[in-house]
Formats: structure tokens, sequence, C-alpha cells
């Protein structure tokens, strides 16, 4: 090669590595430090399903639990976990619709130091692939190390596997 392509060449190789350096600084890449949060008013509700009554929000979104998790410790809490399963995170008031026992709704403190719902001692979470109000998608998956169940309005697990695709 001549030296005037040579020097296009390299200008062209080095202004390429400084476009892909570039996009691995720090400051343009998306970084998850904190569960996603709910609405500031959130409203606890009944969905009907063909498994029967299942818990939740007042906007649709259909609330799972996780079975690893214990009444005061979420076992959701790697990047990947919470993406695709949000924790239900209280940012200020609730309420209960009918059928919704408030004497069940409790709270759990999350590592980052969110306070997380829970239900009969259940965390509460949603589930990223229930895109539509009344989707239940993600009823009895095994996945992020074990099953994810709805819960009745008494706060129990079904274990029954069925999908709505509203």
């Amino acid at each position: 090669m001549t030296p005037a392509p040579l020097r296009r060449y390299a200008l062209i190789v080095v202004s390429g590595l400084a476009l892909v350096f570039g996009a691995c600084d720090k400051g343009s890449v998306t970084v998850l430090s904190s569960p996603p949060t709910t609405d500031r008013s959130l409203t606890l509700t009944i969905q009907h399903t063909p498994a029967g009554p299942i818990l939740a929000t007042g906007n649709g979104d259909t609330l799972y639990d996780f079975v690893p998790d214990t009444p005061r410790t979420s076992a959701c809490t790697n990047d990947g976990c919470v993406f695709q399963w949000p924790p239900l995170i209280l940012t200020g008031t609730i309420s209960v619709g009918p059928g919704v026992n408030l004497k069940l709704v409790g709270t759990l403190k999350r590592p980052d130091g969110s306070t997380q719902l829970s239900y009969g001692g259940h965390p509460l979470y949603t589930y990223n692939l229930d895109v539509k109000p009344g989707m239940v998608t993600g009823q009895a998956i095994d996945q992020d190390g074990g099953p994810w169940y709805v819960l009745t309005p008494a706060g129990e697990e079904i274990h029954t596997a069925f999908t709505v695709n509203s």
C-alpha cells in the first residue's frame, strides 16, 4: 500500500476503535442500580382467572410470589431477577379493593433500602412479560432459583399452571 491509502486505512481503523471504546464508557452504559418502583399510590385488587381470583394491582398487573423468599427477606436481588420480576415497591399510600384483606398486607426492607410490599407473608412482584392488564404469563414458572406463583385473596399460592393472554 502507498502511504496515502495506508494513512486513510489507519484513520478509519483508529476512528472505528474510538467509537467502539467510546461506547464502552461507563457514562453511556445503562446499569440497574435499584429496582423499578410503583406509582405514588397503589391499590391491591382481585383479578378473576381460570384458576379463581388472584391478587393484582389496580392497574391490572398480576402479582406473583417467589417461593425461595421468606416473609422478611427477598431472594430476588440480582439485577437479572429484579429486571424480569420487578419487586412491588412502596413509595406512597396503599389501598385495598373489595376482597383484599388489609390485615395480610405487609412490608419488608430490600438490600437497597427500599420497602417491598408483601401479602400474607409473601413478598410481591410483577412480571415483565405480562405486558397488558390482566395478563398472567409467569404462573408456575421455575426461574431465577425457584418457582413463581400467583396468590389467592387469602394469601395462598396457586400451584396450578395456567396462562391468561388478555
